[in-house]
């Protein structure tokens, strides 16, 4: 590719399911192609790849420094998200775009399905022979991407959940009882296993932790929710919404399927109602106080909960990407590196598209228990420096 050809216009979009920092993103990246002369102007997509073919587009050239730090702060995708995997058609329609407007840099924040997106996209520029370059911005609650170490909005969430579990287990310890927390996590537990920094006291909850990367049991759980009361008078419980059975088929779904053809998990109480109703037949009639929740799209989006290390990283990936794609022209996703724990330090590289896309990762063996219903230390290690210091619960 001749570097000295790839000067013109960028479009910026944001995919899948928004996050609590996705903003950090889009604004690092916008002030970072500001102060670079090969990009001459930013288009800002509506809904993703929808608002490209739809030439839906904002200027983000035009917007003040202090509005672009006030979106920044702000949760959820500032230029609307889209769930849509894009097939011949609408990448034919996605180029007719680019070139028509002189668009030379695309930037797509999003998870996996996303970076499928980007992939695409970046294999179709090379086969028409078009100067062009993808970065795939990286973020997700799911924490599921390969290669990083970990993605931007995820801590923000783990840290929500961590919150919830905190108060959700004094308002048990009051009570007494079983309360069963559904959290998301289709493949991957990092989310439901967030759960564990709740815990500051022995005895504090969750008592249980259960993750998409172990069978679920039914018996077992049963038995184990029974333990647990025995041992503490109650029990709270983190479960994913990914759970799967001995045939790997998901404990509970709608049914319903995406563009990605990803199963519904999300959305519905119904997991939460099918374990309360199996802890209470584990019962046998006996008076159990028994509740559930599903925190649901909460933990997504919720505002001032958001973690430091989170948005810093989350601007710092949307810098990179920009500076990494004028300065190489190499497509690719950006990844975070850690460099320490204590103290906390990261920085950024590029990777492959191809080694990110589709494809998820998931919990690692050594951070679930060998009985699968709770975390290690190493798992404690590895996700405290991401959410940052929570407060501290007083008992009397």
């Amino acid at each position: 590719m001749n570097k000295a050809m790839l000067k013109g216009k960028m479009v910026i979009g944001q995919s899948g399911g928004p996050t609590a920092v996705i903003n950090q993103s889009l604004v690092g990246a916008v002030l970072a192609a500001r102060q670079q002369d090969a990009i001459t102007g930013i288009l800002g997509a509506r809904h993703g790849i929808q608002g490209i073919m739809d030439e839906n587009f904002i200027d983000l050239t035009t917007q003040s420094v202090e509005q672009l730090e006030q979106v920044a702060n702000t949760p959820a995708a500032a230029l609307g998200s889209v769930r849509l995997k894009p097939g011949k058609a609408e990448c034919e329609k996605v180029f007719d775009v680019f070139r028509k407007n002189d668009v030379r840099y695309f930037f797509y924040i999003g998870g996996n399905d996303s970076a499928e997106t980007a992939h695409i996209i970046a294999e179709m520029a090379k086969e028409a022979n078009y100067d062009f370059c993808t970065i795939h911005i990286p973020k997700t609650i799911d924490n599921d991407l390969r290669v990083t170490d970990h993605c931007p909005g995820y801590a923000s969430a783990a840290r929500f959940v961590a919150l919830a579990f905190m108060g959700d287990d004094r308002d048990n310890a009051a009570l007494s009882g079983i309360k069963i927390n559904v959290v998301m996590g289709r493949d991957a537990g990092f989310l439901t296993a967030a759960a564990a920094l709740a815990r500051q006291h022995e005895g504090d909850g969750p008592h249980l932790i259960y993750l998409p990367e172990r069978t679920f049991d039914v018996a077992q759980f049963q038995a184990d929710v029974k333990a647990m009361v025995a041992r503490h008078g109650r029990c709270v419980v983190a479960v994913s919404e990914g759970i799967t059975n001995a045939a790997g088929d998901p404990v509970m779904t709608t049914g319903e399927r995406d563009s990605h053809g990803n199963l519904q998990l999300s959305g519905s109480g119904a997991l939460g109602d099918f374990l309360s109703a199996k802890v209470k037949e584990a019962y046998a009639g006996e008076s159990v106080r028994v509740r559930a929740d599903t925190f649901g799209y909460l933990q997504r989006s919720f505002p001032s909960i958001v973690s430091e290390v989170d948005a810093r990283e989350a601007r710092m990936v949307g810098e990179f990407g920009v500076n990494h794609a004028v300065a190489d022209t190499v497509p690719g996703s950006v990844a975070i590196r850690r460099l320490s724990s204590a103290p906390y330090a990261s920085e950024c590289f590029i990777t492959p598209l191809s080694t990110v896309a589709r494809e998820a990762t998931e919990m690692k063996d050594e951070y679930i228990n060998s009985a699968g219903n709770d975390v290690t230390q190493a798992w404690i290690d590895y996700v405290a420096p991401l959410v940052g210091d929570l407060p501290k619960m007083g008992k009397l």
